[in-house]
């Protein structure tokens, strides 16, 4: 896909890894809508900062959670800029208030989690979809985890959340194919959340082949070769993960 001129919405895309994939698909020449939920601030900012680059960019505000803006998101990034030819579905929950384990189980916690990292990027592709495949070339990235193949027993719904998008991203690739691709990224350490301590992210380091966390700017890398280059890839879970994912 040609990205000069192309429209992208980035979910999530005001902080950590979504920034960095906005700032590469904006760069790349795309015109970029960035959701937010919370950080309407941040997206402002990252507007002015693609202007200033001599891009377009507009922020679009909304909570995932809440089924009746999907289609707002959608319909107003194609108002504003004029179509939408590739959807990043990048906004994700890693953490519930309680404890994401068996014992600690919450069902209003857990729906909320299911919602947002996987119910949401589903009703994002179905109100896309249509938008998407009108130029016969449309991709879909779903930001996945390698924990979606391994849970983790302390992130029990947060893993399951994002086996099932692995699983989305399949099934979507074959009912949107051949006018939309869609492939899922699973990334290992991107970015530590910020209150890691140091000891656990070196504890965390030493578990990963390269000895080294990612970057967010590795992952938005990953994500521009997909939509730019990877023409023909659809249907395909690619970890970024240091080897994590075979150690």
């Amino acid at each position: 896909m040609k990205l000069d001129g192309a429209v992208a919405l980035v979910t999530g895309g005001a902080r950590r890894v979504g920034r960095a994939i906005v700032l590469e698909l904006a760069d790349a020449g795309c015109r970029v809508a960035i959701h937010y939920h919370n950080s309407g601030a941040e997206a402002a900012e990252l507007v002015d900062v693609i202007s200033r680059r001599g891009g377009q960019g507009k922020a679009v505000g909304g909570d995932l959670t809440n089924p009746s803006v999907w289609s707002d998101i959608v319909e107003q990034t194609v108002a504003e800029l004029g179509g939408l030819d590739v959807l990043i579905n990048n906004a994700s929950q890693f953490e519930v208030a309680g404890s994401d384990t068996l014992d600690g189980f919450d069902l209003e916690q857990a729906e909320g989690m299911l919602r947002t990292n996987l119910v949401a990027p589903l009703g994002l592709c179905k109100q896309a979809a249509g938008h998407l495949a009108r130029g016969g070339s449309g991709k879909i990235v779903n930001l996945c985890d390698i924990w979606g193949d391994r849970p983790l027993v302390d992130h029990l719904v947060y893993s399951v959340s994002k086996a099932g998008l692995s699983a989305l991203t399949k099934g979507l690739a074959k009912t949107l194919a051949p006018a939309v691709q869609v492939n899922g990224i699973a990334p290992g350490i991107a970015m530590f959340p910020a209150d890691y301590s140091e000891q656990v992210r070196s504890d965390l380091r030493a578990k990963v082949p390269l000895q080294r966390e990612g970057s967010a700017e590795e992952v938005a890398g990953l994500v521009r070769y997909l939509v730019e280059s990877g023409d023909y890839i659809t249907g395909q879970i690619i970890p970024i993960d240091g080897g994590r994912s075979i150690a």
